[in-house]
């Protein structure tokens, strides 16, 4: 049984532009002017992770992801007490959340923030507790105002609950009574610090 031998693949390789081609003796000139061994079929393909590619901007994809959802926060709109006034205003004109990526609707089915903006009585306690349950994960509560936070002038009413993070977790407090515009601003500037922070968490 003959031996056999591997067979070697070859590339044609065309001289550099500008190259003199009379250097070559006249009985090759109709030759292949350079043969060069192509690299093995079986090889396996350099990694491109980790490696710098010219126009290509490499990133984690939790932080991609994180980036793209502390630009697009929804709001679920419903408003308890005086401090939803202040939370309208903030949506408009003069202010303008949108050019925050901050849209608000009306379905707790695609929204991925509450604002809590006023009293909660312990009547409308399961019903915000529902609302926070129907949101989809990940999701994130915001308690507007003092009477939201700790009860504010109900402290010592025993019909209003004493905080909304009683029932649901809040991620960002905002102090006042009512609070301003620019402070509901600044909370949804904190909450998307916090977004990137911890952006290698998925949900609760």
């Amino acid at each position: 049984m003959a031996e056999r031998r591997p067979v070697r693949v070859y590339e044609v390789r065309d001289d550099p532009p500008g190259a003199r081609s009379d250097v070559v003796p006249p009985e090759v000139v109709h030759e292949v002017k350079s043969l060069t061994p192509a690299p093995e079929v079986h090889s396996r393909p350099k990694a491109l992770y980790r490696q710098l590619l010219p126009g290509i901007i490499q990133v984690p994809a939790d932080w991609l992801i994180a980036w793209g959802r502390k630009n697009s926060l929804w709001p679920l709109t419903f408003g308890l007490a005086c401090c939803a006034i202040e939370m309208i205003a903030t949506y408009m004109a003069r202010h303008d959340l949108d050019r925050f990526g901050i849209i608000p609707w009306p379905s707790p089915r695609q929204s991925d923030v509450m604002i809590v903006s006023g009293t909660v009585t312990k009547k409308m306690a399961p019903a915000v507790k529902l609302l926070y349950e129907q949101m989809p994960n990940p999701k994130w509560v915001i308690s507007m105002g003092a009477c939201a936070t700790n009860g504010g002038p109900y402290t010592r009413y025993d019909r209003v609950l004493q905080g909304v993070d009683k029932i649901i977790p809040v991620d960002v407090y905002v102090p006042g009574c009512p609070p301003r515009p620019e402070a509901l601003m600044d909370a949804f500037l904190a909450l998307q610090k916090k977004i990137m922070e911890e952006r290698g968490k998925i949900g609760r």
